[in-house]
């Protein structure tokens, strides 16, 4: 399975991510990792602002940032959001197995195309 967009070579997407990278370097004043980056996510896709958070609340974020991200491939749909606005999916089809260098570029790929669909 390759998530890339038409034409880009792993060069080209490498780029694109050290890119990205530098963006949130820039904006965040340090480059922050991929957990991180699930965090932002997650506490976007819930959308009542910056916390305080617990560490379950923190874990939840993240398991949300994940399945949102893996909506754009048709992995899971959003099945409902809680009386608190909680956003709950659910899997759609099977996330095929990946070693842990590929699970790691296909959540990048999510990550660019997630902030690619937000501005655009």
């Amino acid at each position: 399975m390759s998530l890339m967009h038409p034409d880009e070579t792993e060069t080209q997407f490498e780029e694109r991510w050290y890119g990205f990278m530098n963006e949130m370097r820039e904006r965040f004043g340090k480059k922050p990792d991929l957990n991180a980056l699930l965090l932002l996510i997650g506490v976007q896709e819930l959308g009542q602002g910056a916390g305080p958070f617990t560490k379950e609340q923190k874990q939840d974020l993240m398991h949300i940032a994940t399945c949102r991200l893996f909506s754009l491939s048709g992995y899971y749909e959003l099945e409902q959001v809680d009386e608190e606005g909680w956003p709950h999916f659910r899997l759609v089809k099977p996330v095929p197995f990946a070693s842990l260098k590929e699970q790691e570029r296909m959540l990048k790929w999510h990550i660019l195309e997630y902030f690619a669909e937000m501005e655009g």
